[in-house]
């Protein structure tokens, strides 16, 4: 299983569009993946920054982006998207919102790891949908992980 954007090479600099410095925008940027296993019921996708709040002195993993239940015919979400694939859930970041909440290092070059998790259940819903939960939901039922990583620092473009 793969996932990609078009957006940024794998390791690459995620454009400015898709972080909090581009005033108004901060859209989700686009995603795509395939390869998926012929067993797979459901998709959950985590946004995260393990680098937080200094890469050279990490105390936390930041949550960008929670997602679950997304249908394993749909391939890809486009930049920004605003509409949900039907089905698709989404759960809590750690800005205590839903939706992408993109990178906004506050020192340093940070990475962000979007983690695609083919399952082979739907999951139930989810009290509080957030990474703990949603992590603790589909233990036992991941039959493949693809990760993309992006790479941001205030002022990159």
């Amino acid at each position: 299983m793969q996932i990609y954007s078009n957006a940024f090479s794998n390791n690459g600099i995620i454009p400015r569009q898709y972080t909090c410095e581009c005033e108004g925008a901060d859209l989700s940027p686009p995603l795509r993946w395939e390869d998926l296993p012929t067993k797979t019921q459901s998709l959950a996708l985590i946004v995260e920054d393990p680098d937080a709040p200094d890469p050279a002195a990490p105390q936390r993993i930041w949550v960008h982006w929670v997602l679950y239940d997304i249908p394993p015919h749909v391939q890809d979400l486009p930049a920004g998207v605003q509409t949900l694939p039907s089905g698709t859930q989404e759960g809590i970041n750690d800005w205590q919102r839903g939706g992408y909440g993109g990178p906004c290092p506050p020192i340093g070059r940070h990475r962000y790891f979007f983690r695609l998790y083919a399952l082979d259940t739907d999951l139930p819903a989810l009290l509080v949908p957030d990474k703990d939960n949603l992590q603790k939901a589909i233990r036992g039922h991941v039959l493949a992980e693809a990760t993309l990583i992006g790479r941001y620092a205030k002022g990159d473009h």
